[in-house]
C-alpha cells in the first residue's frame, strides 16, 4: 500500500514525512554535485575572482551544523510531533525552502542570476518557517531554522553583491558596501522579529568570515563588518525570548 493511501497517515503526518525527505535531499545534494566554491567566473561577463563580500572558506563549514540540525528537527517532528498543529504550520515553507536548496548547487554552478534569486526565495520561506515554529520546543524547532535563515541572510547578499559586480552593475568596492549594509539592515530587522539567538549568531559567523577574507584588500569594509557583528550580538541578546 502506498504511504499516502495508509489511513493512519493523515495530512500533517504526510507533510512531516515529506519534510524529512526534502531536508535529507537538501543535506545530501552536496554529495551528488560538483563542489561549489563560489560562482564560476566563466558564467559572468566581468571578473569576480575577488568577490566583494565573500567570507573565508572555513565559514561555509556551518552548513554541516545546519544540515544535521535540520535533519534532527525534521526527524523529531515526524517521530514525536507528526500530528501537532504547532509543528505542521511551519512545514509548508520549510518544504519549499529545502526543495529549492536540494537543487541550488546545480543551479549555482550554471547561473549566478538564478542562484541569487533562488537563495532569496530560500531565505523568505526559511524565515516564514521560523516565524511559524513553536517557541516551546526551541532547540528542535525554531533554533535550527534560525541558524539556517541567518546564514541565508548573509549568503543572499554575498551572492547579490558578487552578481552585480559580475554584470558590471556596480564596481567591486561599492558592491561590497551595498551588500554589507543591506545584509546588516535585514539581519537587524529579522533578529528583532524572530527573537531566536541562532539567527544573529549565523550572521555574525558570516561577518567574521568576511573580516578574515577582506582584511587585506578592504580593511575599512572589514572594520565595518566587525562593528556590525558587535551590534548584532547586542541586538540578538536583547531580542532573545
Amino acid at each position: 500500500m502506498a504511504v499516502w493511501a495508509d489511513p493512519m497517515i493523515n495530512g500533517p503526518k504526510l507533510r512531516a514525512i515529506l519534510t524529512l525527505i526534502l531536508v535529507l535531499a537538501f543535506a545530501g545534494a552536496p554529495l551528488l554535485t560538483a563542489p561549489f566554491t563560489g560562482f564560476d567566473p566563466a558564467t559572468l561577463p566581468n571578473d569576480v575572482s575577488q568577490p566583494p563580500l565573500q567570507p573565508e572558506g572555513y565559514a561555509f563549514a556551518i552548513w554541516g551544523v545546519i544540515y544535521l540540525w535540520l535533519i534532527a528537527s525534521a526527524g523529531y517532528g515526524l517521530w514525536k510531533r507528526g500530528d501537532s498543529p504547532a509543528w505542521d504550520t511551519m512545514r509548508w515553507p520549510l518544504m519549499i525552502s529545502a526543495g529549492i536548496g536540494a537543487i541550488w548547487i546545480e543551479v549555482a554552478l550554471r547561473s549566478p542570476v538564478w542562484a541569487t534569486i533562488l537563495i532569496f526565495a530560500m531565505l523568505i520561506t526559511a524565515t516564514l518557517a521560523c516565524l511559524r515554529a513553536p517557541v516551546s520546543e526551541r532547540a528542535l524547532a525554531r533554533a535550527p531554522l534560525g541558524l539556517y535563515a541567518g546564514w541565508l541572510s548573509a549568503a543572499g547578499f554575498v551572492a547579490l553583491s558578487t552578481t552585480v559586480v559580475g554584470f558590471g552593475v556596480l564596481p567591486r568596492e561599492v558592491a561590497g558596501w551595498f551588500g554589507l549594509l543591506a545584509a546588516l539592515a535585514t539581519a537587524a530587522a529579522l533578529t528583532t522579529r524572530l527573537r531566536v539567538i541562532t539567527y544573529p549568531l549565523a550572521v555574525i559567523w558570516a561577518l567574521i568570515g568576511v573580516v578574515v577574507a577582506q582584511w587585506q584588500s578592504d580593511p575599512i569594509l572589514a572594520t565595518a563588518a566587525i562593528g556590525g557583528a558587535a551590534g548584532l550580538a547586542v541586538l540578538g541578546w536583547r531580542a532573545r525570548v
